[in-house]
């Protein structure tokens, strides 16, 4: 029998998916239209995939227009000022100044710093005549507070985060093994699986080293696994406390995970 990480078994079919962090894609492909490595025409379609993007705020705009449209506000900017943050309660590194956006980005968990303007992306369900539903993502701008400390807290390089999230990963396995609470529920592990086969997702665009790809591609699986455990039922965890153990058992690895994922997708580019 195969075992997955946190004790997980044989994968189910019917696995549930999630997308990775949005921001994510944005910072990666951006920054790196940005130092010259793909074309312009390439990176809205690139950073929606399949969704369709707007763009609300943008400036010298009056009303929503397609995220390609809005691209050009960012066109005098260096790949060094834009960048991902993820922040949590307790852990605003990253951000500017208390503000709006600041307020809004911890609501999120994600956002992206880009010069003097701040974006935040939202997912909202429309409901079509026929019943049918569907997503669309709104990308919001805030402007920035002027001369803002980007934040106060250093943030790990990719070797540092590298390191981090291999032995968080460790220490939380072992930790939830201990507790024989590990038994999730099995569409979850199907999920991992699913999540574990190549897709394109995990790919950074051109620009970004080895360390960096190698980085982004792991904490984007293990970000996005964790993201459907907090959505799982407690599942072998018997009652409140033991599942307030095996939640105080995946805080490091969640906070292993943003920080690998920024480290990866802020890391410096080559041409």
């Amino acid at each position: 029998m195969t075992t997955y990480p946190f004790g997980m078994s044989t994968p189910t079919a019917g696995a549930a998916t999630l997308t990775p962090r949005r921001s994510s894609r944005f910072v990666a492909w951006v920054r790196a239209w940005r130092a010259g490595l793909v074309p312009y025409d390439e990176v809205a379609d690139a950073i929606a995939g399949d969704e369709e993007h707007l763009v609300a705020d943008a400036p010298g705009t009056w009303t929503d227009v397609p995220l390609g449209a809005a691209l050009p506000t960012l066109a005098k900017l260096s790949p060094d000022e834009i960048r991902l943050v993820l922040p949590a309660p307790g852990d605003p590194r990253g951000l500017p100044g208390p503000g709006d956006f600041a307020g809004a980005a911890l609501v999120a968990g994600e956002a992206v710093v880009a010069g003097g303007l701040g974006l935040i992306p939202q997912v909202r369900l429309h409901t079509s005549g026929s019943g049918d539903c569907f997503e669309t993502v709104l990308w919001r701008v805030y402007p920035l507070p002027a001369n803002a400390p980007a934040a106060s807290l250093s943030l790990p390089g990719a070797a540092e985060a590298e390191a981090e999230l291999a032995a968080a990963l460790a220490e939380t396995t072992a930790a939830l093994t201990r507790l024989d609470v590990a038994q999730w529920r099995p569409e979850l592990a199907g999920a991992l699986a699913a999540l574990r086969r190549p897709d394109g997702a995990t790919d950074l665009p051109p620009g970004f080293d080895p360390r960096a790809r190698r980085l982004f591609a792991r904490a984007a699986v293990l970000d996005r696994v964790l993201a459907l455990a907090g959505h799982s039922a407690p599942g072998g965890a018997i009652n409140n406390y033991e599942a307030q153990q095996r939640d105080a058992a995946l805080r490091p690895l969640t906070t292993a995970c943003r920080q690998a994922l920024v480290a990866a997708c802020n890391a410096p580019l080559r041409p």
